[in-house]
């Protein structure tokens, strides 16, 4: 992973950014020798998002199925259905 200072990317965003979209490689931005902020391509954080969604919603069912929220395959069916139409 690549790391600029903050003041270099107030000096050379734009060719920080092009480096950035060829690599598609995050940057990691320091303030006083401490990490501050990652500068990510535009897409890969979209696909990021998208990602953490679906990982969310995979640990909300683990959680119900421990606490014994469940359905049984014909309630869920039907209950599917209801919510399509």
């Amino acid at each position: 992973m690549k790391t600029e200072l903050v003041t270099t990317l107030k000096r050379q965003a734009t060719k920080i950014l092009s480096e950035l979209h060829k690599s598609k490689e995050p940057v990691l931005i320091t303030e006083h020798g401490k990490p501050s902020a990652y500068l990510v391509d535009f897409e890969d954080f979209e696909l990021l998002q998208r990602r953490m969604k679906i990982l969310e919603g995979i640990a909300r069912g683990e959680t119900a199925a421990l606490e014994g929220r469940t359905l049984s395959n014909s309630k869920a069916k039907e209950s599917l259905s209801k919510w399509l139409s």
